[in-house]
This record gives C-alpha cells, structure tokens and sequence, in this order.
C-alpha cells in the first residue's frame, strides 16, 4: 500500500510534505478531502460520501502517518509496532505480544515506507547511513535497519506515544501500583526527594513518572528534557526541552547534556530527565547536587541493586571515575523505584529503595519496600531510614490490624486513623497484604 499512494512524503495536491523537520504544515483534513475529490474529479471518476472518507483517511495515513501501520498506531491498546517482512507485522497490544494480518506488499514496499517515515522525523535512511532513531511529528518513536544489516528485509519498530496521564488510583486499579505504596510515593514527591525510576524497556517507567509529576503542586515549575516528548504529567506548569539529532547534512544536534544545563536557567522547582542513557548523567548529577530538589530521573537496569554500576558505566562516558560517581550519586538520589514486567505482560513497582555509600565507599542501593505481582508488600531494611526522611511511620499505623487486607481501589478515599486520605498502610516484614486489584496488562503502556 505505501507505494500505491505516492510512497513519498508528498501526494498529488496534499502540500508538499510531511511536515516533519521541514517546518510544512500538515493538511487539515478538510485540505486532504478538496485535493482528493478534485483528483477524483479530475479523472472521471464518481466515488461516493463512504468512499471518499476511506480515500482520504488512506491518503492522510501515507503522506502524514505511517501508512498502513497506521491504523495499528491508533489503537489505544498497542504500545509497539513491529514489522520483519512484508507479511510478518506485530504488534504488542494489552502487554502481549502478537501476529497481524497486515500484508505490506513487497520488501521494496517496506523499505520505501521506511524511508518515508525517516524523512518525516528529519533523518536520513539509505546504504550510507542503514539504521535510523527518530521521532515522528506526532511523536511515535521509529526505528528502521536497511538491508543487508538487517538481512532479508528492512526492520522497523514503532513505538506509540500515549500523551496521556494515568493517575495514582488508575495505577493501582491496573495493578502497576500496590495500594500500600501509595502513601510511599506521595511522600517522595511533596517532600522533594530525588528519585530514580529504573526498569527494563517496557516495564513502564514513563507511565510511573508521569503520574508521580501529576502529583507535585500546581504552583511548581517543571522542566521536563527528552529525545521523544514522552512525559505528559496532569500539571498546570509543565515546559518541555527535546533533544534533536542531527540533519541530513550532519548539523543541528541538540544533545541532552546540552538541555539538562539550559534547564538550570529557567528557573525550575523541579528538573526531570525523562531517560538517562549516556554522559548527561554527569549534568543530572550536579543539578541534583546543588540545590535542585525534587528532580526525577529514569534509568534502564534490571533489578535495583543493579541501578549503581549502571549508573558507574554511563558516568564513565563522561569522564567521571567511580569515586566520583558514588559519592555524588549519593547525595543526590534518595529513592530508587523499580519496575519489572512479568512474562503476561503485567507491569508493576517492584520495589522501593534507597541510595546511598557502603562501608567501603562504594555506591549501593538497599531495599525498602518490596512489592510482588501479586500486591503483596514487604518492609526490607532500608525501611527505617526511609520512612524517616519521608515522615511516615516505621510500623503500622495506629488502627491498622496486621494481615488486614490491604484496602481497594474503591477505598482509596477513605480516611484511615493515622494515615491520609488516599494512603493505605504499609506492611510488616511478617505480614504480606494480598491487594485484590483487577491487573488488565500493567495499567498503561510502559517505557
């Protein structure tokens, strides 16, 4: 289909490109529908009110979408897109994994439709240059491999970008959020702790983020600084920095580094690095040292206690010894919250934890609180000094029976006597809380 309709960025009489990396505006629908009932008209040809709607919805997809992907894209339930040949289409949808019937024509199809959508986010994709990481105008994330690298066929991914925010009580009615860790995480954001989101790829450390930054006051200032334009939190005062690759001629890079030093000069209550990946480490490390409180961060890792030599091995591309390393991430990191993803696709905090210096000098990360897909809930050692810093009580609140179950979503607005409103009680080492919560796929689509 992406060579039947003009398989570049431009259709006969829809504008002259995508829009993307250009500065041309997109059509509006109602530009799309004049230039393809004159083309119609223009040939002869006689197409009826349904008829026409489908030619424009089609003509839109290729010029400005993704073709016939793009149907795929607009499923609220799909997160990635993933396309091995002309009739090997997958998608993940509801946090699984599986098979379309999508038939893309022909290996010369996928490759132009690839190269279609690079241009579109500003990027070059021939023998020169076979992979390509861009961002689409409307925000999904591509990227595309070009034979041979790629084998038989070009390789495309495409991840959807869902702009918006899930609260508190919708994550614990997806099961990604324990309702016990609800007080947890309210406390590291109004008392301005640093925190750290780790995870696998996909385990939904976006979809955290956006709703802890739903939870900071209205009149803060958040400066958010990205490659993809991913964070969407629920607030009034949200700017955001976006990274930018280079062009086709090789200028106009923008790298993060560049945008978390930018951030300190616009007067920012709170600084988020939507993913930490390479040598901005170093720049997110000294904003959160001086004085910049209340800054978030993502990091790729796969378990908690893992989250230190990852953080040695992306501050080592920015020069910093492991010394350094720890005794800066220390001090500027007090939380660390793991996600993980289970093999049905359910996404979940996995544990609460925090950071700070060994006996030895070294950078570690010791649990505090410990979650299972199940909404069972642990207290670990770190607790102690955790919920010291944060306020919150070391044992079960007054009023609260041990192996009581852990209250719903339904009761989330209840007032517990000891606890605020929208705060369940936290559990014991000996006393696990099985949190009854319906687990659709891990309550939104995760990074």
């Amino acid at each position: 289909m992406s060579g039947a309709v003009g398989g570049g960025a431009g259709g006969e009489g829809v504008g002259s490109g995508s829009g993307a990396g250009t500065g041309t505006r997109p059509a509006t629908d109602d530009e799309v529908r004049a230039a393809v009932d004159a083309t119609v008209r223009r040939r002869g040809s006689l197409v009826g009110s349904s008829g026409l709607a489908g030619l424009v919805r089609t003509v839109r997809d290729e010029v400005y979408g993704a073709g016939p992907l793009q149907h795929l894209l607009d499923d609220p339930d799909v997160t990635d897109v993933l396309v091995n040949g002309p009739d090997d289409v997958w998608v993940e949808h509801a946090g699984r994994l599986r098979r379309t019937g999508v038939h893309l024509g022909s290996v010369d199809d996928v490759r132009a439709l690839a190269v279609r959508l690079a241009a579109a986010g500003g990027q070059r994709l021939d023998e020169a240059s076979p992979t390509v990481d861009a961002r689409l105008p409307d925000g999904t994330r591509l990227h595309a491999v070009l034979p041979p690298v790629a084998g038989g066929c070009t390789l495309l991914s495409l991840r959807a970008v869902r702009v918006r925010a899930l609260s508190v009580v919708e994550l614990v009615a997806g099961g990604t959020l324990a309702p016990a860790l609800v007080p947890v995480v309210r406390a590291l954001v109004t008392s301005r702790a640093n925190l750290l989101v780790s995870g696998a790829t996909g385990s939904g450390k976006t979809t955290l983020l956006a709703a802890l930054l739903s939870l900071v006051p209205p009149d803060e200032r958040i400066v958010v600084i990205e490659e993809s334009g991913e964070l969407a939190p629920r607030h009034p005062h949200v700017v955001r920095l976006l990274a930018r690759h280079a062009n086709v001629e090789g200028a106009g890079r923008v790298e993060l580094a560049d945008l978390v030093r930018q951030s300190l000069r616009m007067r920012p209550d709170r600084v988020v690095l939507g993913e930490c990946r390479g040598a901005e480490v170093r720049e997110v490390l000294t904003a959160l040292n001086t004085g910049h409180d209340g800054g978030c961060a993502t990091v790729h890792a796969n378990a908690a206690a893992d989250v230190p030599a990852r953080l040695e091995a992306l501050a080592a591309l920015a020069g910093l010894s492991r010394d350094a390393v720890a005794a800066q991430a220390a001090s500027a990191f007090d939380a660390v919250l793991h996600l993980r993803r289970t093999a049905e696709g359910t996404r979940y905090l996995a544990e609460v934890a925090v950071v700070r210096r060994s006996t030895t000098g070294e950078l570690e990360v010791v649990g505090a609180l410990r979650a299972d897909p199940a909404g069972v809930v642990t207290v670990e050692p770190a607790w102690a000094h955790l919920s010291a810093r944060l306020g919150l009580p070391a044992t079960d609140p007054v009023g609260a029976d041990r192996g009581e179950p852990s209250p719903t979503t339904a009761t989330l607005d209840a007032r517990p006597t000891g606890a605020a409103r929208g705060e369940p009680s936290i559990t014991t080492p000996t006393v696990g809380r099985v949190v009854p919560a319906r687990r659709p796929g891990g309550g939104g689509r995760g990074e």
